[in-house]
């Protein structure tokens, strides 16, 4: 027979959980039973790989203690670690004694937490040890908490011998109905490998680097990728022309992305709109296409944009200003 020890508290000097557990691993190895315990927080960077640990065990005793509220980080940690990568066939054959003591309140809380969680796990809880010990001196000087502990011990003993059965919780139905975990397909090997890269900081650092640069060099293909439209934009302007006596100007609209510029020529009533590669302009405009297309739907105007510094511009400022006359978008 073989039981694991899991001990979720902190290894603080003082701890009543780490009495008890003691003493419980003193009676069963008595038995000849092979015990084998996990300080929990000397695997925190590896929590999730516990659950193969898991695979030789009759039985197990999770251990934790009450210090503030709940049965801590750590023991969450690798009740989590159950649910998502352990093996529910290898769990379903495992007894398992909780262990929960208390140095300020909700030790039977506690308890109670550990049992169902193991029971949702499909697990079997049989009876365990809890209670309010502030000082682990009270342990050590009462010959009576030392019996209940040595029989806690030979209670689980003979329940994993003899294969006790117990009733079927509803927690097991709940589990059936609305408490499936996410169907991903892998074999328990397969997900043990998994939970082993999950817990590995080294290589999760280094898939994140990688994920970012693969993030990067296609938000780059994105942003550096041309577009090769001729047509775009030319009756949008030529639609809204309004032709300004007096008004001779040669505009460049430099858009990002663009291959050539965007050149519209305004002579009295005369206009001309294409994309070439004039070196003469009065004004020269740099923008993002979706700024062009924000002023093209009304929304805004090229002089809002320009004062927002979201376009820039070079040139006859006068003959600037006049482009919302000339394509009043807004209208």
């Amino acid at each position: 027979m073989k039981i694991n020890i899991y001990y979720g508290g902190r290894g603080l000097i003082g701890d009543p959980t780490q009495y008890v557990i003691k003493k419980m691993q003193e009676v069963l190895e008595e038995l000849n039973v092979s015990v084998e315990r996990f300080d929990l927080y000397e695997y925190k960077s590896t929590i999730t790989t516990l659950p193969k640990t898991l695979k030789e065990a009759d039985g197990v005793i999770l251990a934790t203690t009450v210090e503030w509220y709940g049965i801590g980080g750590f023991m969450q940690q690798f009740l989590d670690a159950c649910w998502l990568y352990g093996d529910k066939e290898v769990i379903s054959k495992i007894y398992m004694c909780p262990v929960c003591m208390s140095t300020t309140y909700g030790e039977r809380e506690g308890k109670l937490n550990l049992a169902t969680a193991w029971e949702i796990l499909g697990g079997k809880p049989v009876s365990g040890i809890c209670g309010y010990i502030p000082e682990i001196s009270m342990l050590e000087c009462k010959e009576e908490y030392n019996r209940i502990i040595e029989k806690k011990a030979e209670n689980m003993y003979r329940s994993i011998s003899q294969k006790f059965a117990s009733f079927p919780a509803s927690n097991q139905a709940v589990k059936q109905k609305v408490s499936v975990t996410q169907n991903v397909d892998l074999s328990p090997q397969e997900t043990e490998q998994l939970s082993m890269y999950a817990s590995d900081e080294e290589f999760v650092a280094r898939q994140k680097e990688d994920i970012k640069e693969l993030t990067g060099l296609f938000t780059n293909k994105l942003e550096n990728q041309e577009v090769d439209d001729e047509t775009k934009y030319i009756d949008d302007f030529k639609r809204v022309f309004k032709p300004q006596a007096g008004t001779n100007a040669i505009y460049k609209l430099k858009i990002k992305n663009f291959k050539k510029d965007l050149i519209i020529k305004v002579a009295n009533s005369k206009l001309e709109v294409f994309y070439g590669s004039n070196e003469y302009s009065d004004v020269k405009l740099e923008m993002t296409s979706d700024i062009l297309d924000k002023i093209i739907a009304g929304e805004n105007s090229f002089q809002r944009m320009f004062m927002s510094g979201k376009m820039t511009s070079k040139g006859d400022f006068n003959l600037l200003r006049a482009l919302d006359t000339l394509f009043p978008f807004a209208i």
